[in-house]
């Protein structure tokens, strides 16, 4: 079954844009997607957060922060073929 992971992520972020780029790559071609979500669009999201993103994000399950954590998404990948 196909998931979508959710990245928590704000324009201009180097780091978001370097964990976009490696999670859509390990993922390319597994059927699942990655949605970014902008905090800074989400009053709610921006309080929770703040400045602390990127945030990878599979329903409420973290899977990595700050940077991607290649162990750990070649788990939850490994755990949702």
């Amino acid at each position: 079954m196909s998931k979508t992971l959710t990245l928590y992520t704000r324009a201009g972020c180097p780091l978001c844009e370097d964990m976009a780029t490696e999670a859509q790559a390990l993922i390319a071609g597994t059927g699942h997607g990655l949605a970014p979500v902008d905090v800074d669009a989400d009053p709610v999201l921006r309080a929770r957060y703040g400045w602390d993103v990127p945030l990878l994000f599979d329903g409420d399950t973290e899977v990595c922060r700050h940077q991607l954590n290649l162990p750990a998404l070649q788990e939850w990948l490994r755990l949702n073929p």
